[in-house]
């Protein structure tokens, strides 16, 4: 690291130190999503009675919140870096369609259920270095470079599947991963590990510091001594291997490999992380908003089904709360500058 970048207490100062009022921006911001999360499980219990509830609808959502948030928890640090990523879900389709071929699930059957997990990590890793490489030094334009991948990974796992849907057969994958310790679904307990993970990551360390660094300003973090493109690189290869991770967790929840697992996530994701707080513009972001972020939405999807309410109404419904947070994302900026 430079002299220059080891002088920069903007990059040496963990992002909740940078001010007071930067602190307490974040806590109310916190504070308004637990109040929102607080109103829905108010209406749920008010409109769906014990129905909403209960243990199982609380875990069900518990179950159906780990999958879009672990990807959700990835697509943080490549918005807090500036970037975006659509192409989410058509690589949680290929990493799934990957890992549940005939040849994977042979060598699983020989190397134990592993094998089956990093390959779908692995494959995800793979498609995000490609973007980052693309974006970083092709200098292909984010939006673009995801769209190709989106396009490329939904059409190669159609292929590679023959648009058929592949069953899991290997027992061992399915045993671990349907396991409920204490009662918690092994999925959610590996999306609590991520998020905290993903906290530490971005909070506590180096790479989270250059993150908000090249983010807010690019070249002067460049100039700050930091690598930008390689960085850029690694943040999407950080979001492909939770793709993989989210591949893996679908898989077990519907003990299949399909090329049409993880549609619409791109857009699941990234309304998850700017309900929580992070701008799309890059330069800051927040893991524990982007949790908050994916239970509202999670728990809102849950009230809609509940009362036998439209996926029509639930879209319209996630699309105001979308657009009410990036006005309110605009006002406290305008307000800052």
């Amino acid at each position: 690291m430079s002299a220059s970048l080891q002088n920069d207490p903007s990059l040496t100062t963990p992002a909740p130190a940078r001010g007071d009022r930067s602190g307490n921006l974040g806590i109310a911001r916190n504070l308004g999503l637990v109040i929102a999360l607080i109103v829905l499980c108010i209406v749920g219990v008010i409109t769906a009675g014990d129905r909403f509830a209960s243990t199982d609808n609380m875990l069900t959502i518990l179950r159906l919140a780990a999958v879009i948030g672990v990807v959700s928890i990835g697509m943080t640090f490549v918005i807090t870096g500036g970037g975006i990523d659509l192409s989410v879900g058509a690589i949680v389709a290929l990493a799934s369609i990957w890992a549940t071929t005939t040849g994977t699930q042979a060598m699983a059957d020989d190397f134990g259920w592993i094998a089956m997990v990093f390959s779908a990590v692995l494959v995800g890793t793979a498609c995000g270095v490609i973007n980052g490489v693309l974006i970083a030094y092709g200098k292909v334009v984010p939006f673009i470079a995801t769209l190709a991948m989106l396009a490329s990974a939904r059409g190669l796992a159609e292929i590679i599947a023959d648009r058929k849907t592949q069953i899991i057969r290997n027992q061992g994958f399915t045993d671990f991963f349907g396991a409920e310790p204490l009662g918690i679904p092994v999925i959610v307990i590996i999306f609590a590990l991520v998020t905290l993970a993903g906290w530490f990551l971005l909070n506590r360390t180096t790479f989270g510091r250059r993150t908000f660094a090249v983010g807010g300003n690019p070249e002067a973090a460049r100039l700050a001594g930091i690598k930008v493109q390689r960085h850029t690189v690694y943040l999407y290869a950080l979001l492909g291997s939770t793709c993989g991770i989210a591949a893996v967790m679908l898989m077990s929840r519907t003990t299949t490999g399909s090329s049409t697992h993880g549609t619409l996530y791109e857009l699941d994701a990234i309304a998850a992380v700017v309900i929580g707080g992070t701008l799309l513009s890059g330069g800051r972001g927040t893991v524990v908003g982007t949790l908050f972020g994916v239970l509202i939405f999670t728990t809102l999807t849950n009230v809609f089904t509940l009362n036998n309410l439209s996926t029509s109404a639930q879209a319209v419904a996630k699309g105001v709360i979308i657009v009410i947070a990036v006005l309110l994302q605009q006002r406290i900026a305008n307000r800052k500058t």
